[in-house]
């Protein structure tokens, strides 16, 4: 059986790949007050910053410097010695940027990409946030506890505001990824590492990366970092049940799990699934076309269901009568969302439409979504 969807997205995001590797992008602009000063024009890559270009600013403090445009949304900064202005790069955009010294990092502006300006928004909420810190920190008039606690509270209240305006909102964007990695001093704001919740945030944002720009480095390496998450977790969460642990025996899940009732009153866990390859569907059977991908699943289900294949469907319809009517006679597993479309599951997977797939395979880690399927009975097949 043939992919279940148009790959007409995959053709035209070759087209623009093609396109896109023959042509630069822009970055222009001018900073006052900077005669004489050596500007850097660095990309921030997985390994680190890496100088692109450089020029010593004259008494008009312009500048103009281009690069190849990236395959994915990649990141670049503007810097004068400690002073930073980060920006995003999806196309062949020309991006400008006006500042002022000495404090250039929050006196400027930028133009051309929506992008750029999302993260010229968070940047100066984070400054804010952590100027806040600082200020509390010296003060000796409040008590350790009293300290601590306001920083916890007003990191918390920036993180609820971070994930629900930005991240969760829109979590392909080159500003949601930018807020992953936004830090207090030394310490990362949203930690996979210590934050079970921030877990969350990074694999909803992995995903979303897988979907639009599959194989790009940047989303293998959230998966990375929500994994090393969940296994940290784990760890942390089985020593304080014993003094002695074997991290050799800790497993982790690269799913973020999904846990509701089915059609029978059963709750069904999606991590219950482990050593089977699980084919995860989320649905609406109130769709014109239901009827038609029920027989494709069924089809699926038939032929490799003995040899290990689950199929974990979500519905999100409404209306829970006519869900049940619809789901009777299914013989996998068939779950709903009383939430809909709101349901937080949507969310977190980066459901954009329905009906939406995703593989798993028998760890119980996300492999592939549909975008990434070009036969999905041949990836089925190689996972069992």
């Amino acid at each position: 059986m043939k992919k279940m969807f148009s790959a007409a997205a995959l053709v035209m995001a070759a087209f623009a790949f093609v396109a896109c590797s023959e042509k630069k992008f822009h970055v222009e602009g001018s900073i006052e007050n900077a005669k004489d000063s050596l500007l850097y024009f660095e990309n921030i890559s997985l390994e680190g910053p890496v100088v692109v270009d450089s020029v010593k600013l004259d008494a008009d403090g312009n500048f103009d410097f281009s690069d190849k445009c990236p395959e994915a949304p990649e990141f670049y900064r503007l810097r004068i010695a400690g002073q930073i202005i980060n920006i995003s790069i999806d196309s062949t955009e020309t991006v400008s940027v006006k500042a002022k010294m000495p404090e250039m990092a929050a006196n400027y502006e930028v133009s051309g990409s929506e992008e750029c300006s999302k993260i010229r928004t968070l940047a100066l909420k984070q400054i804010a946030l952590q100027n806040t810190v600082i200020d509390l920190e010296k003060n000796t008039s409040l008590g350790s506890d009293v300290i601590a606690d306001s920083i916890t509270k007003m990191i918390d209240a920036y993180k609820n505001d971070v994930k629900a305006n930005y991240i969760f909102k829109e979590p392909k964007a080159a500003s949601s990824y930018f807020a992953l990695f936004q830090a207090i001093g030394p310490y990362l704001i949203f930690n996979p590492r210590s934050n079970r919740e921030d877990i969350k945030v990074f694999a909803a944002v992995a995903t979303s990366w897988d979907t639009f720009y599959p194989g790009a480095l940047r989303g293998e390496n959230l998966h990375n970092i929500a994994i090393e998450g969940m296994k940290t977790a784990r760890i942390v969460a089985a020593d304080q049940k014993a003094m002695e642990i074997d991290a050799n025996k800790v497993t982790e899940t690269g799913i973020i799990d999904i846990k509701l009732i089915d059609n029978k009153g059963n709750a069904r866990a999606l991590s219950d699934l482990k050593g089977k390859v699980v084919l995860l569907d989320f649905h609406l059977f109130a769709l014109e076309d239901s009827p038609k991908r029920i027989l494709m699943l069924r089809e699926l289900y038939n032929k490799y269901h003995a040899q290990g294949l689950e199929i974990y469907q979500v519905s999100l319809d409404p209306d829970e009568h006519f869900w049940k009517q619809q789901t009777a006679a299914l013989p996998w597993i068939c779950v709903r969302d009383a939430d809909g479309t709101a349901s937080k599951y949507v969310n977190l997977y980066n459901v954009q439409s329905v009906p939406e797939f995703f593989l798993i395979d028998k760890s119980n880690s996300l492999v592939n979504r549909s975008s990434q399927i070009k036969d999905v009975e041949a990836a089925i097949s190689a996972l069992l």
